[in-house]
Order: structure tokens, then sequence, then C-alpha cells
């Protein structure tokens, strides 16, 4: 249900003069291609001297109808190899993250600019600082949930004959992520691996989050994923969402080698559909494409940060994008409204390919498995 049941507040005039017609339709476009929303100061935190602000949304905003849950779901945020700051489109989100009000935000992987063995504790502590500073400080300021996937450039799960190559990386992951000022503001069920895989509850959908900064699912994970998902408490939840940072199968250009992928998606697949997942999250490929294989649904998301990736079958030129998910429990439908993060337009699902590979664009009514 893309763009097809959407009600707008359509209002003339603006907030300091200012007119614009930003895109929540396929038709509509924004004249105004790089709009930049004014902020308001909210308050200055007692941690640090920085403002956090939220967008100062003009009447005239076309706006997604809300569900019974909304999710906002960023990934990639990074930028190269140890950079300790963010790309405009990047802060643009975490400002405007508090206007759509979400129950929770998702992030699927690559927080910081990690997997590169020269770098020091130092400079990793740095960027673990800055995504502080810049993502994780302000959305707890407005006491928005957070849940995160570790990516490949957060603490790489690789490993080489038997130990990880990157265990200093995953150490001070762990550290940033356990200590009780950064709480994430979950109602975990498990969180003894956190923040590698772990599970938690919010509005009455179950949560499950794998460690998939490589593409090897372990064993050990696997028999944990089965368990989680049997569980009592997934099973009477009303919808089972599930993230992890690689993809189950190739979407994007440069991506769709060996290790940039989950080496045995069919395989998990077919136990999250045992299970009735309805949707597997995922980033890595820097380009979104909402697809569907089997009775799975897959929201591969874009990259707000550096690099987005051309879609395969596809001469679509590149964007950094945000996704909106409301969710309706009682139909079990999700509502995606994902937003190119240059122009603010809404990207229409139908000028995507129809499929990439193995996978199909959700909205077909057509046989994924074939």
């Amino acid at each position: 249900m893309d763009l097809n049941r959407r009600q707008f507040l359509i209002a003339s005039g603006g907030l300091f003069g200012l007119r614009i017609a930003v895109s929540t339709h396929p038709g509509l476009r924004n004249e105004n291609t790089n709009f930049q929303f004014p902020s308001i100061p909210i308050q200055k935190s007692k941690e640090t001297s920085i403002s956090y602000s939220v967008a100062f949304a003009p009447p005239e905003l076309f706006a997604p109808v809300r569900g019974d849950t909304r999710i906002v779901v960023i990934s990639d945020l990074n930028s190269q190899y140890g950079s300790t700051t963010y790309e405009s489109q990047v802060k643009q989100a975490i400002t405007l993250i508090p206007w759509w009000k979400p129950d929770l935000v998702l992030c699927g992987g690559d927080m910081i600019a990690g997997q590169k063995r020269s770098l020091t504790k130092t400079q990793i502590q740095a960027m673990w600082s800055a995504f502080d500073a810049n993502i994780s400080k302000p959305l707890r300021h407005f006491n928005i949930p957070f849940g995160v996937t570790i990516g490949n450039h957060d603490g790489s799960g690789a490993i080489y004959q038997g130990k990880y190559i990157f265990a200093s990386e995953r150490e001070l992951a762990s550290n940033y992520w356990n200590q009780l000022t950064h709480n994430p503001g979950l109602n975990f069920i498990d969180q003894v691996n956190f923040p590698f895989y772990y599970s938690f509850i919010q509005n009455d959908i179950f949560y499950l989050v794998l460690d998939a900064s490589t593409h090897i699912i372990s064993f050990e994970q696997l028999t944990w994923i089965k368990k989680s998902l049997a569980s009592s408490i997934a099973q009477k939840a009303r919808l089972r969402l599930v993230i992890g940072h690689l993809p189950l199968y190739p979407i994007a250009l440069g991506r769709n080698n060996v290790g940039n992928f989950l080496s045995d998606g069919e395989t998990l697949q077919l136990v999250l559909e045992r299970y009735e997942v309805h949707t597997y999250i995922s980033g890595h490929h820097h380009a979104y494409y909402p697809a569907k294989k089997g009775r799975l649904e897959l929201l591969h998301s874009g990259a707000l940060g550096a690099g987005p990736r051309k879609l395969l079958n596809s001469n679509i030129i590149p964007s950094k994008t945000l996704t909106v998910i409301d969710i309706e429990l009682n139909s079990q439908t999700t509502t995606y409204t994902t937003y190119d993060m240059k122009t603010l337009k809404v990207i229409d699902i139908k000028t995507l390919p129809k499929f990439i590979g193995k996978v199909w664009r959700r909205d077909l009514m057509v046989n994924s498995n074939s």
C-alpha cells in the first residue's frame, strides 16, 4: 500500500512566507529541490552546548497518514574511514524525525566509519562520540526509542582462524551501547548479546535484531533466532519484524558479489516465514528497494550517508533516502513513505524495477517464489 492511501493537509500560505510543494504522490513534485526546513531550538542539553531542534514544519507540508505504529528507518550514516563528521542529509534527517513523531527509530547499521585495522582506539572512540552527539543524543533528548543493528563498519563479525578480525572495534561498539547514559529506550526481551543480537517489544510488535555484519549467520545465532521467534512472547505479538545489516539477496550494483549479502539467505528466509515474520529490514546496499520473496517482505533501506548506489536492473540516479513506515496492526499491513533526502520528494514505488534477481517489488501481485 505505497502512496495509494494517503490523505494530505493542503494549506495555502506559509510560515515566513514560504510556499512548499513536497511530493507524497506519484505526479506531485517539489519544485524547490534544495529546500531546507527552518528549525527552532528546543533547549540546550545539560551534557553539552548543543542546541537540539525539531523541524518547524510549514502547515502546507504534505504528510503521510499515521498508522497504529510509526517507525522511521535510517541506515548507512557514515562517511569515509575514520570520519567524525556526518553529511548534511544525516543531520537534516535527525532534525526532521521528531516532526514525524515516530514510536521508534530503526537503524540498519554502519553508524560509524570503522572496519580498518589502522584505526586506533582513540579514533574509534571519537567516532562513537560523534555518533552520540549527532544522532543518538538528539533522539534520547526527544525520548524516541532507538533500535540498531551493528554494521560491518561498526563492529564487523568477520572471523579469521577462529578469531574476530575486528575484535577491538566490536569491544568498543559494545562499550558504547552498554553505557547507562546511552540507554536506547527499548523494552528488551533478550539483551544478553546486545548490541550484536537481541530482541525487544514495542507497541505489541516483536523485533529481532541480528548480527548480520558479515555474510555468515553462525549456527549458534541461527539456533537463537529460531528459539526467539518460537517463544510465546514473539508469537503472541501482533507483528514480528527482523532487522540485520546485510540483506538476504543482492539488489545494488557493486554489492552483488559474495560477502555483500547473506550467504544462506534462502535458509534464513524459510526460518522467518516459518515463524510468520512480516518484514526483514536491511542496509549495506545503499539503495532503497521495497521487495518481497515468498511470504516475506524485504525493506532494503537506502543510505543517508556517503555513497548511495544504483539498483541492479535500473538506470535510476542513486539517492539518499529515509523511510517512514506506518503499520496497521489489525490488517498487518505496512505503508512506506520514502523520501529522497536531497529534494524531500517522496519516491514513487512504480519507478523502481519490477524485480531484481530473486526478489520482486512488493506492490506486485506475482508469485515471488519463482
